[in-house]
């Protein structure tokens, strides 16, 4: 089965549970500018910019999708731990692309400034990178 991507707006208690567990295994840089796993998982369901990858009815993985008047920013990715390297991340990612070029909107990756791992993925992935 595929991972379907969606934006989350009105989480059940179960998807709650799931984005907790996305975010539990985060590294802290990944949290930045937010204090907590739980303060950013609210902000971005507060302004619906939460995406999700779903599989067989549970959250996976999680970002933060900005779409703004004239650029998208993709921030906050984060797969859960037990289920990395299976192409959720990949598939949140190459949607979130699709998403935007169909939009006509550049895509950039914002991460913390100097952080090598989202320097190198940003480059892997050919987007620019902006500071958060």
């Amino acid at each position: 089965m595929p991972v379907y991507v969606e934006t989350v707006t009105q989480p059940s208690p179960q998807d709650r549970s799931d984005l907790a567990k996305i975010y539990a295994d985060a590294p802290a840089w990944l949290l930045t500018p937010h204090a907590s796993a739980e303060a950013l998982i609210e902000s971005a369901l507060a302004d619906g910019s939460l995406i999700a990858g779903r599989f067989n009815d549970r959250l996976l993985g999680a970002a933060v999708l900005q779409r703004g008047d004239s650029v998208w920013r993709l921030s906050h990715l984060c797969v859960r731990k037990l289920t990395r390297q299976r192409g959720v991340g990949r598939r949140l990612l190459e949607e979130t692309q699709r998403l935007a070029a169909q939009a006509g909107k550049p895509l950039r990756l914002a991460a913390p400034a100097g952080h090598l791992e989202a320097s190198a993925l940003a480059a892997r992935l050919h987007l620019p990178l902006d500071p958060l």
